[in-house]
């Protein structure tokens, strides 16, 4: 797994074992001393802590590497936010799928305002043009993003918006994967970690949802797909 020997060049332990401590924490609802009791019965000696770091350093290499191979989304959003725990305080992470459950973009906030849902627009927008038509709840603030992007479009080039609960209940259960992984941490100690964190967390779930294109195609499982990003 050249990315991984190339991220931690020193190693002490068999490159395989950190990927498969990195992929188990992302993907199911283990603690960090969890998997360190787990790879003690397997006859590895790995602190918790050591995975911590192991985990915030491979994390962001694998999203750039998943991102180049990322299939395309549709042009029709459903756009929502959810609240995260980051050292005792409630923050937002703002997150859009598109008519067919995949993921995206995703943004963690510390504010709930239209400056961060503008924020998070440009950012989806940046990797996957304008989409044609995005569905919002009833909060005024996003609303109030959007208005900012059409300003200065014609009317017939204007981002269609609409509100509906109803249509936004996919967004909505969409966001239980991510709250059902973060809630066993009991809150994030850092907002920068728990960007990191939480971008591992999509990237499992945007790779279950098939959103990863291999390069050499075929048919891999998640987990294969999930080591073939390390390769």
């Amino acid at each position: 797994m050249s990315l991984i020997r190339k991220a931690f060049c020193r190693l002490h332990y068999p490159v395989d074992i950190i990927a498969q401590c990195v992929r188990w924490y992302l993907a199911y609802s283990l603690s960090l001393r969890n998997l360190e009791e787990m790879m003690a019965e397997r006859g590895i000696a790995v602190d918790h802590s050591t995975l911590h770091r192991r985990v915030i350093r491979l994390v962001p290499l694998l999203d750039k590497a998943f991102r180049r191979h990322k299939r395309t989304v549709g042009r029709r959003w459903r756009m929502d936010e959810t609240d995260i725990k980051v050292k005792g305080q409630w923050k937002y992470l703002y997150r859009a799928v598109d008519t067919s459950g995949q993921t995206i973009n995703f943004l963690l906030t510390a504010k709930r305002d239209a400056a961060a849902a503008l924020r998070f627009f440009r950012k989806a927008i940046r990797h996957h043009g304008e989409p044609e038509v995005v569905t919002l709840d009833k909060n005024g603030a996003n609303t109030a993003a959007f208005a900012t992007l059409n300003a200065d479009k014609p009317d017939e080039e204007a981002i269609t918006i609409r509100q509906s609960k109803y249509l936004n209940n996919l967004i909505e259960q969409d966001h239980r994967n991510i709250k059902c992984r973060s809630r066993p941490m009991l809150g994030f100690k850092s907002f920068l970690r728990a960007q990191t964190v939480l971008a591992g967390i999509e990237l499992i779930h945007m790779i279950r949802k098939g959103q990863y294109q291999p390069p050499a195609g075929g048919s891999l499982s998640p987990a294969e797909q999930f080591y073939l990003l390390a390769a």
